[in-house]
């Protein structure tokens, strides 16, 4: 009886050619924009040939890159792979950089939707403000508001100063589109109504109610950056924020607004 054997390389789980060297995932990344010649790829790894290309040579045994002359490109199962591997990397980035935050976080408050993308808040800071801030709004939001064509933001928390922001924001000229808790828009009417009457006859203000539970504290957007303000778990909170000013998480803040705003009331009187 005949039979036969496979003659050539035992080849790696896949999972280890990606993962398991920095040089061979730096490669795949760095070809996922089209092929690349050697000497870039030397550059950029500031590396030399002897030292990179066997790990090249891994990647071509597995069907995963493939070369022509001096140039190395991605192949069709490599350009798959790549195309979900980097959102994964990414994904694990913005979890890594503060993996204690987002674990006691109460992240319910996102869809399954943006909760995918939360990547898309890279690159991204946990600000802490100091003893004598904590009882203060976030002095960031407040000046690059005041210079912002238009802020939206979604909040569960009443604040003292919120008229007096109001006031210094609608002095700039400043479009508003805010969703208020039921909770937030009670305590409003009850210490501010005379005060928020002026502000809808402000044709720059816009102001929602959302009629749910919206588990969180707040968060915001405007021209310039994005702060979440997140419940920890089971409801507690502390002083901690997210802030980033990249596009992307701008664009990803302002899409997590109109999710709340399909289910918001539009407030035009009293």
């Amino acid at each position: 009886m005949f039979g036969f054997r496979d003659c050539g390389i035992m080849k790696k789980p896949l999972l280890n050619v990606i993962f398991a060297s920095e040089k061979r995932k730096n490669v795949l990344l760095m070809l996922q924009d089209g092929f690349k010649k050697m000497q870039f790829i030397l550059e950029a790894h500031n590396t030399t040939r002897q030292t990179i290309l066997p790990q090249i040579r891994i990647l071509e045994e597995h069907h995963l890159v493939a070369q022509l002359d001096d140039s190395y490109e991605l192949t069709t199962i490599g350009k798959l792979i790549v195309d979900e591997m980097k959102p994964l990397l990414e994904t694990v980035k913005t979890f890594n950089m503060d993996i204690e935050y987002w674990g006691t976080r109460d992240l319910s408050f996102i869809p399954s939707h943006l909760f995918k993308r939360l990547r898309e808040l890279n690159p991204y800071q946990i600000f802490k403000p100091s003893i004598s801030e904590i009882n203060h709004p976030n002095k960031d939001l407040i000046e690059t508001t005041a210079s912002s064509k238009k802020m939206f933001a979604v909040t569960n928390i009443f604040h003292p100063n919120f008229m007096k922001l109001f006031t210094l924001w609608a002095e700039n000229n400043v479009e508003i589109h805010m969703i208020f808790s039921q909770e937030f828009f009670k305590k409003l009417l009850e210490h501010n109504r005379d005060e928020f009457q002026q502000l809808l006859d402000n044709e720059n203000y816009h102001f929602y109610r959302y009629d749910k539970l919206f588990h969180s504290l707040y968060f915001a957007v405007n021209d310039h950056m994005t702060l979440l303000a997140i419940l920890r778990t089971k409801g507690w909170f502390d002083e901690k924020s997210v802030t980033s000013y990249s596009n992307t998480a701008r664009k990803w803040t302002n899409e997590l607004f109109e999710y709340y705003l399909k289910d918001s009331t539009r407030i035009t009187e009293l």
